[in-house]
C-alpha cells in the first residue's frame, strides 16, 4: 500500500507541476514564435513551476509525504533546486540568445538595456527575485560552512524562499508572455498554499516537528 501511495504522490507531483503548466501553456492564445523562443519560454515556465514544487517537497508537507523517507525527499528537494535554480539564473541571458539569430539590436545592448530598465516594476521584481535566488542557491550549497545552526538556517532558508517566490511570481505574472487568467490562477494557488504550509510549520509546529 505504501508503495502505491508513493507512486501516486510522484505522479501527482509531475502532473501538477509539469503536466499542468505545459497544458495551460498550449492552451494560451499567444501567437507562436520561433522554435528556439518557444523552447526557452517553456523551459523557463517548467523551471519556475518546479521551484513552486519545492514548497511541497519539504518538511512542511510532512502529512502528505509521510509514506516517504524524509531523507529521500530532501535529496530530491536539493537536486531539483540546484538544477532549476541554475536554469533560472541563466534566464536573463536566455532571453537575448535568440537575438544572435536575428537582425536588429545587438545582443549585449539588449541585455544591458533589459537589466537597467528600473522604471519597469516587472523587471525590478525580476532582478530582486534573481538576487534572492542566487543567495538561496549559495547558502544551500554552503550551509555547513555558515556560522549558524541548522535550525536558524532552515528559518532563514524558508523566509528567503517566500520572499523569492513572491517577487518571482509577481514578475512572471506581470511580464510572462504566456500568462493568462488560468496560468495566473495556477501560480497564485500553488504559491499561496506552499507559503501557508511553510508558515504553519514554523508557527504551528506539530508535536512531531517540535
Amino acid at each position: 500500500m505504501e508503495n502505491k501511495l508513493k507512486t501516486y504522490n510522484r505522479i501527482a507531483a509531475v502532473v501538477a507541476f509539469i503536466g499542468l503548466p505545459i497544458f495551460l501553456w498550449t492552451l494560451s492564445d499567444v501567437p507562436s514564435r520561433t522554435f528556439l523562443k518557444d523552447a526557452i519560454s517553456l523551459l523557463t515556465l517548467i523551471a519556475f513551476s518546479c521551484m513552486l514544487m519545492q514548497f511541497y517537497l519539504a518538511r512542511s508537507n510532512n502529512k502528505l509525504l509521510k509514506v516517504h523517507r524524509m531523507g529521500s525527499v530532501m535529496k530530491w528537494h536539493k537536486a531539483i533546486g540546484y538544477v532549476f535554480v541554475t536554469v533560472l539564473l541563466f534566464h536573463p541571458l536566455l532571453i537575448v540568445v535568440p537575438r544572435y539569430f536575428e537582425a536588429g539590436i545587438e545582443r549585449e545592448e539588449a541585455f544591458v538595456r533589459m537589466i537597467t530598465t528600473f522604471d519597469n516594476p516587472g523587471i525590478v521584481l525580476g532582478l530582486i527575485a534573481w538576487c534572492l535566488m542566487l543567495i538561496l542557491g549559495l547558502t544551500s550549497m554552503l550551509r555547513k560552512q555558515l556560522p549558524i545552526t541548522y535550525k536558524t538556517w532552515r528559518i532563514f532558508h524558508g523566509i528567503l524562499s517566500i520572499a523569492f517566490i513572491v517577487c518571482a511570481s509577481w514578475h512572471v505574472i506581470m511580464l510572462g508572455r504566456h500568462i493568462d487568467m488560468a496560468m495566473t490562477l495556477f501560480m497564485l494557488t500553488a504559491a499561496t498554499i506552499g507559503i501557508f504550509l511553510l508558515l504553519r510549520n514554523y508557527f504551528l509546529p506539530t508535536p512531531k516537528n517540535a
